[in-house]
């Protein structure tokens, strides 16, 4: 059902991309929208992995340089049936972590050190079925696909004045306010839907590879917690890549809950402590991981 649901919304989005270079330009202004995203998406098929890992420095280890945290990605990987991934650490304070790759057999996973530091071995491990559950739904690639479309409806918008309604367009310019001003609150809307319903299933499925629902229920409380307080200064300058955390790495400004990323933490933990038969996430241990080590 959440594949279902999430190909009406791809559905949406292209219907809603195809309206927008109408509205613009009329039927000749439609087919070079379609163009232009099939350049954009393309490109970030082949490359939009390697970008997100370089915006936000994130440094490739291996079981020489982190042998604890490759050999739990190498361990919840076979539990999963994939290849294993690639592992990321990232130079950051915050505690978070995301997946990338257009598919199982060239994805990577990234933690940041705030992470590795805060968490306990089982929750860590729960975060990180977390991200191969995104892996494997190929989430990672469903979401890179909808922010470049949404992306490239804001780069319409933005020429949108110089067109000022092809001759095709009954509406004229007023077809161009429409696109200018609806097209990129609609387009955010249904990135925002997509993210929020895979993010569910990679929970439900993440507590699934890992065998205990609480693991990542205790990380996630952990994790909102420590991200509301702690900046992600690589992510609040790049928000673009914000919803492919686990957990909403920005709090610099105030945002409508209309337009969050993901889905309250606290239903998260309520479902995940339903899986677990009703039990509860006890209260987070004192004791935080160690800073420095096996991780990297």
């Amino acid at each position: 059902m959440p594949l279902v649901k999430t190909g009406i919304l791809l559905a949406a989005m292209t219907a809603l991309f195809g309206a927008v270079g109408f509205l613009i330009g009329g039927q000749g202004g439609m087919l070079i929208a379609f163009l232009i995203a099939a350049g954009m998406n393309l490109w970030s098929w082949w490359s939009s992995d390697k970008m997100v890992l370089r915006l936000h420095n994130a440094k490739l280890v291996t079981r020489r340089s982190a042998p604890e945290l490759v050999g739990l990605v190498e361990e919840l990987a076979k539990n999963a049936g994939l290849p294993v991934p690639a592992v990321y650490i990232i130079e950051t304070d915050q505690p978070n972590a995301f997946a990338t790759g257009r598919s199982p057999e060239n994805a990577a996973v990234a933690a940041t050190t705030g992470l590795l530091r805060r968490l306990r071995r089982e929750e860590l491990a729960g975060v990180m079925a977390h991200e191969l559950a995104h892996i494997k739904h190929r989430d990672t690639l469903l979401m890179t696909v909808t922010a470049t479309i949404a992306g490239a409806i804001g780069m319409l918008t933005n020429f949108a004045f110089f067109f000022r309604g092809g001759r095709d367009n009954p509406l004229g310019f007023v077809g161009v306010l429409l696109a200018v001003f609806l097209a990129p609150l609609a387009a955010g809307l249904v990135q925002m839907a997509i993210s929020r319903t895979r993010e569910y299933e990679a929970d439900r499925e993440g507590a699934e590879i890992c065998g205990q629902p609480l693991w990542l229920a205790a990380a996630l409380a952990k994790i909102h917690d420590h991200a509301a307080r702690i900046d992600n200064e690589r992510a609040e300058a790049h928000p673009a890549t914000a919803h492919m955390f686990i957990v909403n790495p920005l709090h610099a400004h105030a945002r409508d809950a209309l337009f969050a990323t993901h889905p309250d933490v606290r239903n998260r933990i309520a479902r995940l402590e339903a899986m677990a038969g009703g039990r509860c996430v006890s209260a987070p241990s004192p004791r935080p991981a160690r800073s420095s080590g096996p991780w990297g």
